[in-house]
């Protein structure tokens, strides 16, 4: 078997996910894959799915520019303001439940721009 070097870890138990440039969990990567921040026009887009959720509504948070520790950060605040549950997945915010007005007047009260996006 020959040894890759771009390959390596991609994924531990102990870890979750790792970066395959310094071997670390991405939550405590060093190098720049993990500091980039994602691109956003500065509109944070607040829409409802329920597609393959069972028929349960989710309250969705797109469009933010901000690395991963602000967006948990944020997440954990919404998700305390509506008194629901949730997560932060590929910089997506996902509360459970249709809060889609609780979280526009949430995000505007902290000067973030937010609209309704969707149907």
């Amino acid at each position: 078997m020959k040894s890759s070097s771009t390959g390596g870890l991609v994924y531990s138990t102990d870890g979750g996910r790792m970066c395959p440039e310094c071997r670390k969990p991405l939550a405590q990567c060093l190098c720049k894959q993990a500091q980039t921040i994602p691109a956003g026009d500065g509109v944070a887009r607040v829409s409802r799915e329920t597609k393959g959720r069972g028929g349960k509504s989710v309250t969705v948070i797109k469009g933010l520019a901000l690395d991963g520790a602000a967006l948990n950060a944020l997440g954990k605040q919404l998700r305390n303001a509506c008194g629901s549950g949730g997560t932060v997945k590929d910089g997506v915010i996902e509360i459970q439940g249709d809060h889609c007005e609780r979280v526009m007047e949430s995000l505007q009260k902290q000067g973030i721009r937010a609209k309704r996006a969707g149907g």
